[in-house]
């Protein structure tokens, strides 16, 4: 009997080790996405989404085919953090959409989400969001600088990010399906386990996701505020009458420390 136990544990430890390595590859995809997408030159509105963010959606890799009728998937993690500014461990997410219309191409999209309120964190975590769907939850897909933006993109629930290679000139979320991964969630961390328990109340956590982690502290932490630069106190007005005492700085002289005395000298001796 002992026999068979052993036999079923070994047949199963190399299927989970390969499970983990699929979710783990995803998690070091988003932080080589994050990383970039975050540094990049053209980035300060991303810098700015991400200063305000609850939680962060990654999908590293969305690839997208189309001839007349096409569809989108891609596989994504969400990323949450609390009031100290620490992010969670990733849960794992689907996107995948449809669609019908004339177009051609190929398309590979790395898309980031930034999450900026609760009530969009929520919607994100239901089991089945419709991005654009939803009439409660507000999103926007920035192609601009948050400067361009309309106010609608400013004020929404959720603002997206994407930056494309292909055929396409953009990748459009609108209508597109966010859904859970729980079985990746349950060998990611050996245990049945939610997404709102992963990043909302960190119930748990894999080391594995701790590059990614950093990178959303680095890039998501508050900017300081500049140093204080000290004055001094203006000088006393001058008496009411009197002249304005000359300002030997006022063209570029250093001023003295003391005034110079003079005193002439008396005739030499015969």
């Amino acid at each position: 009997m002992l026999r068979y136990l052993l036999t079923a544990l070994l047949t199963m430890v190399p299927a989970l080790a390969w499970a983990q390595s699929e979710q783990q590859t995803l998690v070091d995809r988003a932080t080589l996405s994050a990383q970039e997408m975050l540094s990049a030159p053209d980035s300060s509105d991303r810098a700015w989404a991400m200063r305000k963010a609850r939680a962060v959606m990654i999908c590293p890799r969305v690839f997208r085919a189309s001839f007349f009728i096409g569809g989108a998937g891609g596989d994504c993690v969400l990323v949450a953090r609390d009031g100290n500014g620490s992010w969670s461990s990733p849960a794992f997410f689907q996107l995948s959409t449809a669609s019908i219309g004339l177009q051609v191409g190929l398309q590979d999209s790395e898309i980031l989400m930034t999450i900026l309120t609760e009530k969009g964190l929520n919607a994100v975590m239901d089991s089945r969001f419709k991005i654009g769907g939803d009439a409660s939850v507000a999103f926007a897909q920035m192609g601009a600088g948050v400067e361009g933006a309309t106010t609608a993109a400013l004020r929404a629930d959720i603002l997206a990010f994407s930056q494309s290679s292909g055929l396409f000139a953009g990748i459009s979320l609108n209508g597109s399906l966010l859904a859970a991964k729980s079985e990746w969630d349950r060998s990611y961390y050996g245990q049945d386990i939610g997404a709102r328990e992963i990043v909302v109340d960190m119930k748990v956590n894999n080391p594995g996701a701790d590059p990614l982690r950093a990178v959303l502290a680095k890039y998501g932490a508050a900017t300081s505020a500049p140093p204080a630069v000290a004055t001094l106190p203006n000088p006393p007005a001058p008496p009411a009458g009197a002249a304005a005492p000359a300002n030997p700085q006022a063209n570029g002289a250093p001023q003295s420390l003391a005034p110079v005395q003079s005193q002439d000298l008396a005739p030499p001796k015969n």
